[in-house]
């Protein structure tokens, strides 16, 4: 499957490639195009702190090229794939590296959400290395019903978050099970962020609730620098350039490496939705 046609096309227009060369060649053509980038590289849930090594490094280089490459953008990574399945100081040790070179080049790294069984370790860490370097951000997702509660806690200590919509299966005690709930939440939280948080990234492809996000900030008179939109590379590039042409700042989630179609396949998995989802998009073009 992972070599048939189909599989070439959902990777060519989702997956910026399978080598760091090829995606900073994708993050560069974005730039071009008034875009800003986070590149992440594919992989969850590693087997060994060897193999959370391996991800750190390609991590590392990614930094240094971003850098040398004059791109602009920043990285997202998984604490599964840093080990914290494994080790949770191992985990922390790799973080730290990172976040620690990212500051040492004025850069930024962004630590995503996973599973509700990750939250509270995960923003437990971005805590922890954001008073240490300034220089790390968390991700929020609309579903869970804490959200709320850790969104007050960020913006009180000026993190910077990502809000979302979550991708994972979540128990009704844990997860809004509704569309129309989670797509209530996520703009409530959007809106807490907007006129409480520190430069949010608004990351959603719902046009419903982008058009809601654009009234409200011109409503309140929220100048567009202090805060951008966020959607995946290959999903709604109409929706993409039409916010940049009027004016919204935009960031691409850029991902690369071999470990798409596991990837690809957990999420469809998830949420079987996702398949008409994907399918609308190599519709649109």
């Amino acid at each position: 499957m992972e070599t048939s046609s189909l599989a070439k096309r959902v990777s060519g227009r989702f997956v910026a490639g399978s080598s760091l060369e090829e995606a900073l060649a994708a993050c560069r053509k974005v730039n071009q195009d008034g875009l800003t980038v986070t590149l992440d590289y594919l992989g969850e849930n590693v087997s060994s702190l060897d193999e959370a090594k391996v991800c750190r490094d390609m991590y590392l280089r990614s930094i240094g090229e971003i850098e040398s490459r004059g791109i602009k953008g920043n990285v997202s990574l998984k604490l599964s794939q840093f080990g914290m399945d494994l080790s949770e100081e191992a985990c922390r040790a790799n973080v730290r590296e990172l976040v620690l070179a990212a500051a040492g080049t004025g850069n930024f790294v962004r630590i995503d959400m996973e599973s509700s069984a990750y939250t509270k370790r995960t923003l437990q860490i971005v805590y922890d290395l954001y008073s240490e370097t300034g220089s790390c951000g968390a991700v929020i997702q609309a579903y869970l019903k804490r959200s709320e509660s850790d969104i007050d806690e960020l913006n009180s200590r000026r993190i910077r978050v990502r809000l979302c919509k979550g991708a994972y299966l979540e128990p009704e005690g844990v997860a809004f099970q509704d569309k129309a709930q989670v797509d209530l939440n996520f703009v409530k939280l959007a809106k807490k962020l907007l006129t409480d948080g520190n430069y949010p990234g608004i990351a959603t492809h719902d046009e419903t609730i982008v058009n809601q996000i654009t009234a409200f900030v011109r409503e309140q008179k929220i100048a567009p620098e202090r805060f951008e939109f966020q959607m995946l590379y290959g999903i709604r590039r109409d929706l993409q350039t039409k916010l940049v042409r009027d004016g919204f700042r935009m960031r691409l989630y850029v991902p690369f490496g071999e470990a798409w179609y596991p990837y690809f396949m957990r999420r469809l998995a998830e949420r079987p939705a996702n398949v008409l989802f994907i399918a609308r998009q190599f519709i649109r073009g």
